[in-house]
């Protein structure tokens, strides 16, 4: 883990008693460190000190930089110790402190980022916020607020109001929610032949630079193209694919992707590797292959799952954080090579190996080092190299397979062991798309085993959740992606193992989310629940960004959920929810890409197919080995009280309905004709 063992004789601040990697990482500052809660802002109100909130994660390499050049100089700490009260706080433990502090940095002009550093009043409300500084910066910024407090506080308190007040104003009400329609088909389409401008057609992802994956845009796409069969959806998701697959932000000697490319190519990553990125990307290269067939799309799922598993699943059957970005001081190094290493390793083999993967004498990255990428279809080097296909893939494979024997004895980045809900729930949901689309046993019971981990460590009762979790200690409460994406986790398991505990699961957590989340006559959710300690304003999560807005999750609970228990009141929020929403994802598609899928969905109708009998679970299999976005599962192999399986079930048979705006139709017990006619509902036919 990336936390430092405790020195004999190293001075440690508050920090010390936190469980996050990254605030333990800070506990052997000089800076006098102290953790986000109630105590250390009753502090700064009885010593009358502004507060220095400073806000990062553990896999962030500027973050390290900063701290290295700053946080651990004791004269930079002897300035913040003397005038204000320094608070470390982990994104990724408390992204509403950090969405609060992030919307300062917007309201003031500032791009955003992180390492965030804001500078408070005593109650907490911001006045200025940058991202990273280098030193001297530093302490020009600490020197000058410092004189500015002393000499003229009420500048700083008009400022402070003034963007209290922006903030606040970003949860206005100000939508017509009184439209017919939350959006049309017609807006979808047009929507997408706006957004195939910012659309990079020689790589993939978005034009320019940096370029990060996005899967919930690609996501989107797949089922877009589904319902209305436009090829251009696909060959764009392709494209992304195919070019994020052979770049170098893939690991090619060890699965997984680092979390986006510095340059347009998907050549040059920063290298740290985050457990939602990896998680949501296993769904989308499996949704993907169940729809060409790409058996190179395979690879990536079983490898990228490999990667998880061996660096990420905790011995309880967690899933831990991220790797991050540097080892032995330097980012990268752990998955850079030189020719001659590769020459060393690979011997004969090297000629080929290097030629494919583009590694170069004097090295195609820093220092004369190598990062491995392909830019060619390896059919290409098969024909110029007189190989089969397949022999020259094994080939590859098995260079790949000795580089990461060699990689292994290196010394590996640092892990952030936290373990988080919502990120654990995404990974559920990749492995369970993974299961559908390849029949492996064995990442449903990964998904089963993680699932029964959070059951027994993440629950608080009454259906209340925490959400992190390290050494046994879960010491902060659920926000709402938690809450949704275990929802999602929980329905999705259900719909592959027709054990109705998990269904009655996820309601449990919707109605508290309904309960202790909603906010006021608005349709959408609040991030944190009611009575949230600390926080002068409470953020609501709307735009869909690297991962899926908790609201447009919520909104798709609420429509799923609807529709596998016959609970309209449900639809119907989820329909007001995408009513308020409308404008969003019309005009900004790429950042409300779920919400999209939701109204797409909305559209087209979602299709239940009901499956009773002994062999439900062997039917619906077949079924599901094919993609459908649009198809819901309900079923059972012995009684259930669920209305939508009423009257289904003949004695000594297994039969599937396909159910479709609130009729079934003959039942049948062939899978290619229930996948037909779900393939037909799916494009609103």
């Amino acid at each position: 883990p990336i936390n430092p063992s405790i020195m004999s004789g190293t001075p440690t601040n508050a920090l010390i008693h936190e469980s996050s990697p990254y605030l333990l990482q800070h506990a052997h500052n000089p800076v006098n460190w102290h953790p986000w809660n109630p105590e250390t802002l009753e502090k700064a109100r009885i010593e009358k000190k502004l507060l220095i909130v400073s806000v990062g994660y553990a896999a962030c390499h500027w973050c390290h930089v900063m701290e290295h050049e700053s946080f651990e100089d004791e004269e930079v700490a002897a300035l913040m110790n003397r005038y204000f009260i320094p608070v470390k706080v982990d994104r990724e433990e408390r992204p509403d402190v950090d969405q609060i502090y992030m919307n300062a940095a917007h309201i003031s002009g500032i791009r955003g980022g992180w390492p965030l550093n804001a500078f408070a009043l005593p109650d907490g409300r911001p006045f200025f916020a940058g991202t990273y500084f280098p030193k001297a910066n530093w302490m020009d910024v600490l020197r000058q607020i410092a004189e500015l407090y002393e000499q003229d506080p009420e500048r700083l308190e008009r400022a402070a109001s003034q963007i209290a007040e922006g903030i606040r104003s970003m949860e206005v009400i100000d939508r017509n929610e009184n439209v017919a329609d939350p959006v049309t088909l017609d807006d979808l389409n047009a929507s997408f032949g706006h957004e195939q401008n910012n659309i990079d057609p020689e790589y993939g992802g978005e034009k320019g630079a940096p370029k990060f994956p996005m899967p919930v845009y690609w996501e989107y796409l797949l089922h877009l193209y589904a319902a209305t069969g436009n090829k251009e959806c696909l060959q764009a998701v392709e494209t992304t694919l195919n070019g994020m697959a052979s770049g170098g932000i893939y690991d090619h000697t060890g699965g997984g992707f680092a979390r986006y490319s510095t340059d347009e190519r998907w050549f040059a990553p920063h290298f740290e590797k985050m457990l939602y990125d990896n998680a949501q990307l296993v769904s989308l290269y499996a949704h993907a292959y169940q729809l060409t067939k790409n058996q190179a799309y395979r690879d990536v799922v079983y490898e990228t799952l490999q990667f998880v598993e061996k660096e990420l699943l905790s011995p309880e059957g967690g899933f831990y954080a991220s790797l991050d970005a540097d080892s032995e001081g330097e980012e990268g190094k752990y998955y850079l090579w030189t020719e001659e290493e590769t020459r060393r390793i690979l011997g004969t083999d090297a000629l080929l190996f290097n030629a494919v993967y583009k590694v170069l004498p004097g090295g195609n990255f820093e220092n004369g080092r190598n990062i491995l990428h392909r830019t060619e279809p390896l059919a290409g080097y098969a024909e110029k190299h007189h190989l089969p296909l397949p022999e020259l893939e094994e080939k590859l494979r098995a260079c790949r397979q000795r580089l990461a024997a060699e990689k292994n004895k290196r010394v590996k980045p640092g892990l952030d062991d936290k373990i988080l809900t919502s990120w654990n729930a995404l990974m559920i949901t990749g492995y369970l798309q993974a299961y559908k689309a390849f029949g492996d046993k064995k990442f449903l019971q990964t998904a089963l085993r993680n699932a029964h981990f959070l059951l027994a460590a993440q629950f608080a009762g009454e259906g209340g959740i925490r959400r992190n979790y390290r050494s046994g200690r879960s010491s902060i409460d659920g926000m709402l992606d938690d809450y949704s994406f275990l929802m999602e986790a929980f329905t999705g398991l259900y719909q592959v193992t027709f054990d109705e505990s998990w269904l009655t699961r996820a309601r449990v957590l919707l109605e508290y989310v309904i309960s202790h989340f909603s906010a006021g006559d608005s349709p959408l959710f609040y991030y944190t629940r009611q009575n949230t300690s600390g926080l002068f304003a409470r953020g609501m999560e709307k735009s869909d960004n690297v991962i899926p807005a908790s609201n447009s999750s919520m909104a798709a609970n609420l429509y799923t959920l609807g529709q596998l228990l016959d609970e309209p009141a449900y639809i119907s929020r989820a329909v007001s929810m995408l009513q308020f929403m409308r404008q969003d994802i019309t005009g900004q598609l790429f950042y409300h890409a779920r919400w999209a899928s939701l109204a797409l969905l909305y559209i087209t109708g979602a299709t239940v197919l009901a499956v009773t009998g002994s062999e439900a679970l062997q039917l619906s299999r077949e079924v599901l080995s094919s993609s459908f976005p649009n198809l819901l599962i309900a079923g059972a192999t012995d009684v259930s009280d669920l209305p939508i399986l009423q009257h289904k079930t003949i004695p000594g048979r297994t039969l599937g309905y396909v159910c479709y705006r609130q009729s079934c139709d003959a039942p049948s017990d062939n899978a290619t004709v229930l996948a037909d006619k779900i393939r037909t509902y799916g494009k609103g036919e």
